[in-house]
């Protein structure tokens, strides 16, 4: 299948207007449900994680995965290609029409990572396309500018991405020493955007973080998993001090998933800006928050377990959260 015939599948419609395709989201009133695994095998916290909580089907459905691309540099400098193909593996049990992987890399070239990953032979292997943002003509952006922006002229974001029938979001548990924090399901949001306009938040050292929340004003994931059985706790997104949690994380609340993500960073003991914070005063998380793009209190997580290390650990996750 060609990347053009997989953009003409997903596409939701033509003639999108600046503001005319941002999702309503709401904050949940209920609990989010976050499956927590602990395990240090990849393929069996996936599939466990999953059979935990409920989350959209993608039967019948052109399912595009984000994972995080950043660079080549293992994890969890990068997705593990083991999560790449337990993920894929998954949506094809569950009846996903058909598949892709899409990403734009960043500082490095997005083709010469992939192909450093090996993803155009797992692609060839499991049966999924591979979409290049860096190689999306101009119409394949989506222009965003919602009220109270920090961006300056707003941001674009990638179309396949917008478009998505099922979009699912995967990412990596680290701090992130450029400005961010933290990397987890919120600063994946960056690989959809145009390199082009990336400077402009790399370059606000003031409103970086809420940059990174308003990307996700643009689409919402249907399903998030979080691979955190190596994190940096420390340095990252690259390269940094590295500490096996052993965890897998999943989950459709974004906000909820980033909180379970940034207690397992204080669990084990991180930087300043992570100890010396609540969690949800981190800006990304805050500022989420604040445009309702999930969750908006601590009370509101659910932490769900099918096993007693998994229970016990979630445990000590839970106090951590109570102290927002």
């Amino acid at each position: 299948m060609k990347r053009r015939e997989f953009l003409q599948s997903t596409a939701a419609g033509a003639g999108l207007s600046l503001l005319g395709n941002l999702p309503k989201n709401v904050a949940a009133a209920e609990k989010s449900k976050v499956a927590l695994v602990r395990t240090d095998d990849r393929a069996k916290g996936i599939q466990a994680a999953l059979k935990l909580i409920s989350f959209p089907s993608p039967k019948g459905k052109n399912v595009l995965i984000k994972p995080n691309f950043n660079t080549a540099d293992p994890t969890p400098g990068s997705t593990h290609n083991d999560t790449i193909r337990q993920l894929v593996q998954e949506m094809k049990e569950r009846g996903a029409t058909r598949l892709a992987i899409g990403d734009s890399c960043g500082p490095g070239n997005t083709k010469s990572v992939m192909e450093q990953k090996g993803i155009p032979a797992l692609a060839k292997e499991l049966g999924f396309e591979v979409i290049n943002f860096e190689d999306l003509p101009p119409e394949g952006w989506v222009q965003f500018n919602p009220p109270g922006c920090h961006w300056k002229k707003g941001f674009s974001v990638a179309k396949p991405v917008v478009d998505a029938e099922y979009l699912l979001w995967t990412c990596c548990l680290k701090t992130h020493q450029y400005g961010g924090v933290h990397s987890l399901s919120l600063k994946l949001a960056v690989g959809v955007t145009n390199k082009s306009i990336r400077n402009e938040m790399h370059g606000n050292a003031t409103h970086i973080r809420r940059m990174i929340a308003e990307i996700h004003q643009g689409f919402k994931p249907q399903l998030i998993v979080m691979d955190g059985i190596e994190i940096f706790v420390d340095g990252g997104p690259m390269s940094g001090k590295r500490v096996t949690a052993g965890v897998i994380v999943a989950g459709t609340d974004r906000i909820a998933i980033d909180a379970v993500g940034l207690a397992v960073l204080k669990n084990h003991g991180s930087n300043e800006a992570i100890m010396s914070k609540k969690i949800f005063e981190q800006e990304q998380v805050a500022r989420a928050a604040e445009l309702g793009i999930g969750i908006k209190t601590p009370d509101q997580i659910e932490i769900v377990t099918g096993d007693s290390a998994s229970r016990d650990y979630a445990a000590k996750l839970q106090d951590i959260l109570a102290v927002g």
